[in-house]
This record gives C-alpha cells, sequence and structure tokens, in this order.
C-alpha cells in the first residue's frame, strides 16, 4: 500500500509594513507635496503620523489637514512644532486657509515624534524633509528615547553638487542646502544623536517633473491628483524640483538610491561636510531619473 503524503500549502506572509512618521515644511515650495502623495500611494508603509515643521507650522498642519482628509486618508494624525522664524514664502497658504479646521494634535510635534516613538521602540522610520526643528527638539526633550529611532531617512544636505543653476546646469560644488540652514542647530545635532542616518543630498534629488508627466498628473482626475493639481498652481512656477519624494522613495525602495558611508559634519553656515571620522551617514550621491520616475508615476496613478 502506497501513502502519500500531501504537499503542505504555501501560506503567504504579508511582508509588515514600515512604521514612519514624516516631519515637513510643507507649503512653500511644491516637492514636500509630491513627497505626501507618494508616500499615502505606497502600502508598504503604515504612516503614524505627520508633524509640521518650521515656520507657520499650525497653517501647515491646517494644509496638511485638508489634503488627507480630501484623499481619503482622515485617520492619519497631524501635528504641528513650535512657530520660528519663516524667511521664505508659503505659497500654498490659501489651500490651508480656505479648507475646513479639521482636527490638529493638541500636542506639540517633538512629543507626538517621542510617544510614538516609545510605543514602537527600534520600529519607525522618520523621513524628515524639511528643515529639522522638530527632530532638534525632540532630541533636546529626550535625548535617549529619540535614539531609538530605527533611523532617520532625510532629504538634506550637498555633499559634492549644489543647487542646479538656473539654465539647468550643474553646479558642481555644494550649496548650503535649505533643510539644513534653516535650522543648523538641529541639524548638527542629529549628526551627533546616533541614531542610522540616511541622506538624501542635492547630489541625488535633482529630480526635474517635466510638462509631459506634470500634464499626465494633472488630467488624471483622482482626489489625490486633483489636490496636487491646485498646489501645482498656488505655487505659481513651471517645472519642479521633486527633492522631497526621493527620500520617500528611498524608505521604501533602497536600490532607487544606492548609498555611501561617509563622516559628515554641519559647520556654522549650513554646508555639510565630509570630514575624519567613523561614518555617522549613509549619502545617496547618485541616482537615476528614469528609474525614480518609473517608480513614482505609476502610484500617483494607480486610482
Amino acid at each position: 500500500m502506497c501513502f502519500f503524503s500531501p504537499r503542505p500549502l504555501a501560506i503567504a506572509q504579508a511582508t509588515p509594513k514600515e512604521l514612519v512618521i514624516i516631519d515637513t515644511d510643507i507649503g512653500d515650495d511644491i516637492d514636500d507635496a509630491f513627497g505626501l502623495a507618494l508616500a499615502l500611494e505606497s502600502p508598504e508603509l503604515n504612516i503614524l503620523g505627520i508633524t509640521a515643521t518650521y515656520g507657520p507650522t499650525h497653517l501647515r498642519a491646517q494644509l496638511l489637514r485638508r489634503f488627507l482628509d480630501a484623499t481619503g486618508h482622515a485617520a492619519i494624525p497631524v501635528a504641528a512644532g513650535e512657530e520660528t522664524k519663516h524667511t521664505g514664502e508659503m505659497t500654498q497658504a490659501p489651500y490651508a486657509e480656505q479648507g475646513n479646521k479639521g482636527e490638529i494634535l493638541p500636542q506639540p510635534a517633538a512629543e507626538f515624534l517621542l510617544g510614538q516613538i516609545r510605543a514602537h521602540p527600534g520600529e519607525i522610520t522618520l523621513i524628515a524633509i524639511g528643515p529639522l526643528d522638530n527632530v532638534g527638539a525632540a532630541i533636546d526633550r529626550d535625548p535617549a528615547t529619540f535614539r531609538k529611532l530605527k533611523r532617520v531617512v532625510m532629504m538634506g544636505g550637498s555633499i559634492y553638487r549644489g543647487y542646479d543653476t538656473k539654465d539647468g546646469q550643474v553646479k558642481k560644488e555644494p550649496d548650503p542646502e535649505w533643510n539644513i540652514l534653516c535650522d543648523v542647530t538641529s541639524a548638527q545635532k542629529l549628526m551627533a544623536s546616533g541614531v542610522p542616518i540616511f541622506m538624501m543630498p542635492l547630489d541625488s534629488t535633482e529630480l526635474k517633473l517635466d510638462s509631459a508627466r506634470r500634464e499626465e498628473i494633472f488630467r488624471h482626475g483622482s482626489p489625490l491628483t486633483d489636490q496636487l493639481t491646485q498646489l501645482y498652481h498656488e505655487w505659481g512656477q513651471p517645472t519642479p524640483t521633486l527633492f522631497d519624494p526621493m527620500a520617500v522613495a528611498y524608505a521604501i525602495r533602497p536600490s532607487l538610491c544606492p548609498v555611501t558611508p561617509l563622516h559628515l559634519s554641519v559647520d556654522a553656515k549650513g554646508y555639510t561636510r565630509v570630514t575624519p571620522g567613523a561614518a555617522n551617514v549613509e549619502a545617496c550621491l547618485r541616482s537615476d531619473p528614469k528609474e525614480f520616475f518609473d517608480f513614482m508615476m505609476p502610484r500617483l496613478l494607480s486610482k
């Protein structure tokens, strides 16, 4: 008599979602909005909350609240950081002011961040795509808890390449990058924090959203792309550079921006200098724009 052992059924195990908090200065440049949209359309991420940093943070939080509510993500909490001096222009303030006054958490952004770290020690990726005011405040309040972040994935810095010139030429020398320059002290605290840092500097984030891709997004007609379209027109310039979405993309698919270990120091003028010492940052020095847009576009156009 023969006995046949049935083959064990393959049990599909879902990959656990990455727990993330997004810290953003949405409302000035337009790249934060595209970064947020990419995160919302990425099922690999579980967004625990979004914190607003730099300048008129409560107005930024109201912008976030309207965007999330309009795109079907009303359950994501929003917290505002401390208001600071603002040297830029919040171009998308009308969008924030005209929305319904949704719920903003009463606790400051730094306290929200620390509370989530305590609840999920070693599990949270902080995606930092703005000046580091909230990061510095969290380090000041409880550096031991801050060190329990899994990692920080940030858009910031300028290692070997600066901002492209107005005529589109690559500047082959570094600049003080905006997110670092706006709060040098907090950037220095982050570099010394001991948390794993993955940096997407200007070297790898000069990603131009050309007219063909813009029109594809604007005519798509989903709740998400409609919000992006309105914010783009309030921003009021032709060609966005999508610095911040690369940080979001890296958190999902690191192969899009391979990193190099470096020891970086932030000087008083906001430069991120390569200095002697053990690596404290993994920095992406080069990316492939086509691969990036091939990754991002289907997600933004998925609904």
